[in-house]
């Protein structure tokens, strides 16, 4: 019999919806088929150092699998493997103090810990299960651009989101003629821009695989004034970049582990044809952090049950190191080696980022429905 007796659940990154039914599949699963204890830490691998916790039962799990965001509160600049110290005199150091959380685990009684993230969480979660610690991971991001599973979960609420700020969009973009620049998440993959703006009638869509030329941008904005349609709706990925260019920082921040914030392009993009086309009205949204959250989609309280199921199934049949990941619409499993970035030795696993294939079936079915890349 497997010696699990209590299991403990962590989120980290950026907030999506989905979360919260990550965490039912985990506590009911947990709960009511193994009679196992569940506690969540606040705040990701920050409440884990900080032995700050919460007991989940089915009380406190109850009427939150919808909601959007997590229930437990998140952390995208802890990582115990590099954990920031500041000291009473304001200096700053690095130190790794995974062992302080792994004897938390012990005096609280957890056995196993199930982690919810992207990259840069997972990347320490494969750390942990080095160290001998029983982890489960479960693949979180909007961006959809973790390699071995087909789907996160997170990323269908926020293509509902954008396509539903885009029909809005429209409607304004219609009544005066303008050209409405609207630019999305991604980071450095452009699946939410391509299926987002797809989705949601764009005229133009910018993404990280594909570099533009402004020219051929205004090309396609002429050619459907010369068919009668006087505005255009153009989706720019903030990690798209022109042809022989760089892409857009908006800042860096030093104490994260994803230090690179992109954000702006869509800015330059607007500039740019307003320069070419000043007859033309050319408006700019940033659509922010309003692609992370809302009520989540039936897609997304699905697959995150499943997932919080599969994770806990994985961890009671002693078989942990391992993402649980979605493919061909069944939920398997895959080790964490094979998936993560750089771990706290800092070597380069067999993961990377998961991009838009340029001739791929989505694009070119895009392409041939009349949408522009800017190539």
């Amino acid at each position: 019999m497997n010696s699990i007796k209590k299991i403990g659940i962590l989120t980290g990154g950026g907030d999506c919806s989905g979360l919260n039914a990550v965490i039912t599949g985990i506590t009911k699963t947990a709960i009511t088929t193994y009679g196992l204890e569940v506690v969540g830490y606040r705040r990701g691998y920050f409440g884990l150092y900080h032995n700050d916790h919460q007991v989940l039962d089915l009380k406190a799990i109850s009427g939150t699998m919808h909601e959007g965001g997590t229930m437990l509160k998140s952390s995208n600049k802890d990582n115990l493997f590099n954990f920031r110290m500041v000291d009473e005199n304001g200096q700053v150091t690095y130190k790794d103090v995974s062992d302080v959380a792994i004897e938390n685990m012990r005096k609280l009684g957890v056995d196993a810990l199930v982690v919810i993230g992207g990259d840069g969480t997972l990347t320490s979660a494969r750390d942990f299960a080095r160290k001998g610690v029983p982890v489960v991971g479960v693949p979180k991001t909007i961006d959809n651009d973790l390699p071995a599973t087909d789907m996160t979960f997170g990323y269908s609420t926020s293509l509902e989101n954008i396509v539903d700020a885009l029909d809005k969009i429209h409607t304004t973009a219609y009544s005066h003629d303008r050209v409405m620049v609207v630019e999305v998440m991604g980071r450095h993959t452009g699946w939410l821009a391509l299926e987002g703006g797809t989705g949601g009638s764009a005229d133009v869509i910018l993404i990280p695989e594909i570099p533009y030329d402004i020219h051929k941008i205004v090309q396609k904005i002429n050619e459907r004034k010369a068919m009668g349609k006087e505005f255009s709706i153009i989706v720019v990925s903030e990690g798209a970049k022109p042809v022989g260019g760089e892409i857009v920082v908006r800042e860096t921040v030093e104490d994260s582990a994803d230090k690179v914030r992109l954000g702006g392009v869509g800015d330059v993009v607007t500039r740019q044809i307003a320069k070419l086309l000043p007859e033309t009205e050319v408006r700019y949204t940033n659509l922010a952090y309003i692609q992370r959250g809302g009520i989540a989609t039936q897609f997304d309280r699905n697959i995150g049950l499943r997932f919080g199921y599969h994770a806990v199934e994985l961890l009671m049949r002693g078989d942990s190191g391992k993402m649980v990941r979605y493919e061909g619409r069944t939920i398997t499993s895959i080790d964490l080696e094979d998936v993560v970035g750089r771990g706290a030795t800092g070597e380069t696993s067999k993961g990377g980022a998961k991009h838009v294939d340029p001739k791929g079936q989505i694009v070119t079915a895009a392409k041939a429905l009349g949408i522009s890349f800017g190539d």
